[in-house]
């Protein structure tokens, strides 16, 4: 029996990129791994098939409080997939939901938490939920985003930008690790090495590089643009869109960066996220 090790952000914060790169790290791939499979890998904590084991009501018709009641079991099961570790996607933001906890501590050995600027996460979220830019924006700020039941997921509960992050990030813990977003992209090596030191291993720098390399942007991109990726939401054009940062610079009215900053300016500031024009 394995214990987990949830690898948690707000949405469209680079989960898919750490799963990829562990994926390729821990087997070792001498070419990329298959974009689609990696929930080979990595669990996802809405999958619905594993409270199929519970309940008889389709996931599309599972209440929260359904899902709420299965939930700790469920996780529970998760650590049955693996006798070591068991990393697992997360998007919940971590607390509780319908009085029942989000994210079962008694089977959790660590986390590892990606933040991204929310300048960033609003222009990515516009073709990922199909929605406008002030849409995006009200959703980053509202304490009850998520989304609803499908056929393969039960519902998310993400909270708002800040409501997310501070909740995963607030009280140190040395069984979490906090990455942002950014340095991943500027500082690949670096960063990517406070990870496998993180999880106490100690790969060659070739085995190293090459996992960063197989989970670059332009990989993950090219992979999807070849063979589609079965996580990219319906209606939207593509999963992977830029995979740079600052893109908001060209593509924020000042009065929305002022508004995005305005809802959540405390948790900017700890990530040094709010512009020097709007300090």
């Amino acid at each position: 029996m394995g214990a987990l090790i949830w690898l948690a952000s707000y949405p469209k914060s680079g989960n898919t990129w750490m799963r990829t790169f562990l994926h390729n790290l821990f087997t070792n791939a001498q070419q990329p791994v298959d974009l689609n499979r990696l929930d080979d890998f990595t669990l996802g904590s809405s999958t619905a098939a594993w409270y199929r084991r519970y309940t008889p009501t389709p996931p599309e018709n599972m209440t929260d409080e359904e899902a709420a009641k299965y939930r700790m079991a469920v996780q529970r099961d998760f650590t049955q997939v693996f006798p070591d570790s068991v990393f697992v996607k997360t998007h919940y933001f971590l607390g509780e939901r319908d009085g029942v906890p989000l994210h079962n501590m008694d089977v959790t050995a660590g986390a590892i938490y990606i933040v991204r600027n929310p300048l960033d996460v609003v222009l990515s979220m516009v073709p990922h939920f199909n929605v406008t830019l002030d849409e995006a924006i009200e959703i980053l700020r509202d304490e009850n985003a998520g989304t609803k039941p499908t056929k393969t997921h039960v519902s998310e509960h993400y909270a708002s930008w800040s409501t997310n992050v501070k909740s995963w990030t607030q009280i140190p813990n040395p069984q979490l690790l906090t990455m942002r977003y950014e340095d991943l992209l500027e500082k690949p090596r670096g960063s990517f090495k406070r990870v496998t030191n993180f999880l106490g291993l100690k790969p060659s720098t070739e085995r190293l590089e090459r996992a960063i390399k197989f989970s670059s942007f332009k990989v993950l991109k090219a992979q999807e643009q070849k063979s589609g990726f079965k996580e990219r939401p319906e209606g939207a054009e593509a999963f992977f869109r830029e995979g740079k940062k600052e893109q908001w610079r060209a593509k924020l009215t000042p009065e929305q960066v002022r508004r995005i900053v305005d809802d959540h300016r405390e948790q900017m500031e700890r990530f040094g996220y709010v512009p020097k024009d709007y300090a």
